[in-house]
């Protein structure tokens, strides 16, 4: 009894698939073959796309983590260069007050 239910309403469901399918067709064969619509032709659009596409690029090359850790290689050399000059003057004073205590 239960199998004869779930049969039918199997049997049924496939027929609306059908009937619902076999009124569509004609409206999806009267659509363009190559999925354009026309409305890309605007220049909104055109400009809209371009820019998504120059973000995407940005992203997919990693762009944005080159200049980033570019950015931190030339700080921390900046960086460097000046606690190396300080260094330096710290060492000069050490040696010219040793030499001074020497005397």
């Amino acid at each position: 009894m239960l199998e004869s239910i779930v049969l039918t309403i199997l049997v049924c469901s496939l027929g609306g698939i059908l009937f619902i399918l076999l009124r569509k067709i004609p409206i999806l064969n009267s659509l363009s073959q190559n999925g354009t619509t026309g409305i890309k032709e605007q220049g909104i659009f055109l400009s809209v796309e371009n820019k998504i596409k120059e973000v995407a690029v940005f992203f997919e090359k990693q762009i944005f983590l080159h200049k980033f850790f570019s950015w931190v290689k030339i700080m921390t050399l900046k960086i460097e260069t000046k606690v190396d000059v300080v260094l330096h003057n710290i060492r000069k004073k050490a040696q010219d007050k040793s030499l001074k205590e020497k005397k």
